[in-house]
């Protein structure tokens, strides 16, 4: 992977978070969406690769712009695999909340996992904890396991849970075991990525959430040195058939991070609301300030961005 491909997919995840920005708090998740992701396709179609996306908006019936199986770049350029959130969070976006993301990765062909539009179980940990963690142990197993390696107390440890009902047992375990909890509404790869950047204030991130955003999170844990796991949740017969059109045919299958996103992956993240992870956009006269993260895998050097843009000089998103 062409190591200048990491820079330049800041600008992609910049042009999505300052186009969906101006959405902020306005109660319209689908206008939000639809500015991030025509900003990320006209941007990553400038660019010098050859890419398929294989984690986007939908299949190509359901939506129009970074659908799976859609084409981008130059085509004169790599041969890549894309996976996309153009707004990870709309419902934060528009209800103006912390944690929307825009983000990207690229691995060379074939390098991610094609998870469908369904469910994931997830734990995603840091560098210290990298290997210690079992999907199918107990949420106080695995506080523990992550406790021992970071040499600490669980009473140390945050964890953060997505707010649904079908994670009140746990939520129940994991107070009763001693840590804190950071419940969110939405949006569940910054947090994951928060647990692997140090001081962050994240430990662990657990519990059901969506599968394409799963693959996103494994590319950054792999760039980052983390660890993760997943096992895709179906919920009827129809995601089954699915999963099997996209290659998947062992359901019970537990997903190691590199099985997830495996070999020279780059990974890049834009905030558009504040979260644990980067700032939100910052608007003033006559421009605007973002906060991103680049990473690539091969050398896990991870750069935090700040970059100020003057509309004078540039389109106005």
């Amino acid at each position: 992977m062409d190591r200048n491909l990491a820079l330049e997919l800041v600008r992609v995840t910049e042009a999505a978070a300052l186009s969906c920005g101006r959405w902020v708090g306005k109660g319209d998740k689908i206008s939000a969406d639809d500015a991030a992701t025509e900003a990320m396709r006209r941007t990553l179609d400038s660019m010098e690769i050859s890419g398929t996306v294989v984690i986007g908006e939908g299949e190509m019936d359901e939506a129009p712009m970074l659908y799976i199986g859609e084409k981008l770049g130059r085509g004169n350029g790599q041969e890549v695999d894309i996976a996309v959130d153009p707004l990870e969070g709309t419902i934060i976006c528009s209800k103006g909340l912390d944690g929307a993301i825009a983000t990207i990765a690229l691995a060379p062909r074939g390098g991610f996992l094609h998870a469908p539009d369904m469910y994931m179980e997830k734990i995603a940990v840091g560098p210290a904890a990298r290997g210690v963690i079992d999907i199918n142990a107990s949420p106080t197993d695995n506080l523990q396991r992550v406790a021992d390696a970071k040499k600490c107390y669980i009473e140390d440890l945050t964890v953060v849970i997505l707010d649904r009902p079908r994670h009140d047992k746990a939520v129940t375990e994991i107070r009763k075991a001693g840590a804190r909890i950071h419940l969110i509404t939405d949006g569940d790869v910054a947090p994951a990525i928060a647990a692997a950047v140090e001081g962050s204030g994240v430990d662990m991130l657990l519990g059901i959430g969506g599968a394409p955003e799963g693959v996103l999170a494994a590319a950054a844990l792999k760039c980052m040195g983390g660890d993760m796991q997943g096992r895709l949740v179906f919920m009827n017969n129809e995601e089954r058939d699915r999963a099997k059109g996209m290659g998947i045919d062992d359901f019970d299958k537990v997903y190691q991070c590199d099985e997830m996103a495996n070999g020279d992956v780059v990974f890049a993240a834009t905030g558009v609301t504040n979260g644990d992870l980067l700032r939100g956009i910052r608007y003033y006269s006559g421009g605007a300030e973002t906060h991103s993260i680049v990473m690539r895998s091969k050398t896990r050097t991870i750069r935090f961005v700040e970059t100020r843009h003057s509309f004078d000089f540039k389109p106005k998103y």
